[in-house]
């Protein structure tokens, strides 16, 4: 319950965090943009992909671009936190010292920068069970059966939002499944190998010391 004691702790302007959450995405959306210029996609492709995340409503938005950095980590590399909320901030203020008011506001800054984090800093993880293995989404959910002798996610190579891929062994042989709740095989356990390679397409198979490039 806010009162006069503690007004000035515990009040949250939501107009103000609603349009700081929006200047924090936008962002995220531009260091996806670098990120996909430094893996070497083409700037139709940059800008392609980046107008289809800013064309998804809100909530979609912020869940595809907390999803992507799952799957790309290295978007964060070299990426200061503090200056996108930082920049988000000035975007949000319409005078110089307003903008000095919220960035001198200690309390304001940390609950932003926590809101932020909590927001897509949000990662899966390898889990065990039985001497087999699998993946949980960030909330813990099973998304990939622990069943494999073996998995290695794949990071999402410039433009793959539906899922986290994951080269899986089972049964003495490698193939690829999409870690989205189904176990869905995207490539069949048939190979002896499976690498990933640096342009598309991104895996080769190795079977019987013959090498495929796989499409799917």
């Amino acid at each position: 319950m806010i009162t006069p004691e503690n007004f000035d702790k515990e009040y949250v302007d939501t107009v103000e965090e609603h349009q700081i959450d929006k200047f924090v995405l936008d962002e995220f959306i531009r260091q996806i943009h670098r990120y996909i210029k430094a893996m070497h996609g083409t700037k139709t492709f940059m800008d392609d992909f980046t107008s289809h995340l800013r064309a998804l409503p809100f909530d979609d938005c912020q869940k595809a671009v907390t999803a992507y950095i799952d799957m790309n980590r290295k978007v964060l590399d070299g990426l200061d936190l503090k200056i996108v909320l930082a920049r988000a901030i000035c975007n949000y203020c319409d005078t110089f010292q307003y903008m000095l008011e919220m960035m001198r506001d200690k309390r304001k800054l940390i609950y932003y920068y926590q809101r932020m984090k909590r927001s897509y800093i949000r990662f899966h993880k390898v889990i065990e069970e039985n001497g087999k293995y699998g993946i949980a989404d960030c909330d813990g959910n099973v998304i990939l059966q622990p069943q494999y002798d073996f998995v290695r996610t794949c990071f999402a190579l410039v433009d793959n939002v539906s899922g986290i891929q994951v080269i899986a062994e089972k049964g003495g042989h490698v193939g690829i499944v999409l870690a989205d709740g189904h176990d869905t095989v995207l490539v069949p356990f048939e190979y002896d190998n499976i690498s990933l390679r640096n342009e598309p397409p991104y895996f080769e198979g190795e079977k019987n010391g013959k090498k495929t490039l796989l499409r799917f």
